[in-house]
C-alpha cells in the first residue's frame, strides 16, 4: 500500500494559486464562548455581558465581539497552515455585520496574491477571508498575509 502522507498538514506555497477557493468547516457560537472569551480579554462592556433589560440597547439580542468571531475564524483557518505557515505578517478587518450568540459560521476564502519571497526560498500567499453565519450574511471580512513554507525540492532520485 501507498503512505498517504501525515494528515493535517497544511498547504505549501506551491499548492495554492491566484484565484483558489476553499471553505473551513462550521463552527456553532454558545454562550459559553461568549463567557470565556469575554472573562479572557476584558471586554466587559454590557453589550456583550448584559443578558437581560437588553430592549434599550442598540442591539437587543445578544450579539458577540467581532474579536471572537475574528479569533473563532483564524482556529477554523488552522488545517490551512497547520506545519506549513511560518508567519502571519498582516490584515485588513472589516465588521460586515452582527454575530449572534447561537450563530453558526464558517470561513470562505479567495486566493488573492501568491508570491515567492526575494529568496525564493519561502512563499507570502493573502486569502480574502469572508465569515458566513447560517443565513449566508457576511459577518466579517479580513485579508490576511501569511508566510507559508516551500516544499522541499526532491533530489535526482526522485526521493
Amino acid at each position: 500500500m501507498a503512505d498517504k502522507g501525515t494528515l493535517g498538514i497544511g498547504f505549501h506555497f506551491e499548492d495554492l494559486a491566484v484565484g483558489d477557493t476553499f471553505r473551513t468547516t462550521h463552527r456553532t457560537l454558545f454562550e459559553a464562548d461568549l463567557a470565556a472569551f469575554c472573562n479572557l480579554t476584558w471586554l466587559t462592556e454590557e453589550l456583550f455581558t448584559r443578558a437581560t433589560g437588553r430592549e434599550d440597547m442598540a442591539m437587543p439580542e445578544r450579539v458577540v465581539p467581532a474579536a471572537l468571531v475574528y479569533a473563532f475564524a483564524e482556529g477554523l483557518m488552522l488545517p490551512m497552515m497547520q506545519h506549513t505557515g511560518l508567519a502571519f505578517l498582516e490584515a485588513d478587518l472589516r465588521v460586515r455585520a452582527p454575530t449572534r450568540v447561537g450563530d453558526t459560521i464558517h470561513v470562505a476564502c479567495e486566493v488573492i496574491e501568491a508570491r515567492p519571497t526575494s529568496d525564493g526560498k519561502r512563499g507570502l500567499v493573502r486569502t480574502r477571508n469572508r465569515v458566513l453565519r447560517q443565513d449566508g450574511v457576511v459577518t466579517l471580512e479580513y485579508d490576511p498575509l501569511r508566510l507559508l513554507r516551500r516544499r522541499k525540492p526532491k533530489n535526482e532520485n526522485g526521493a
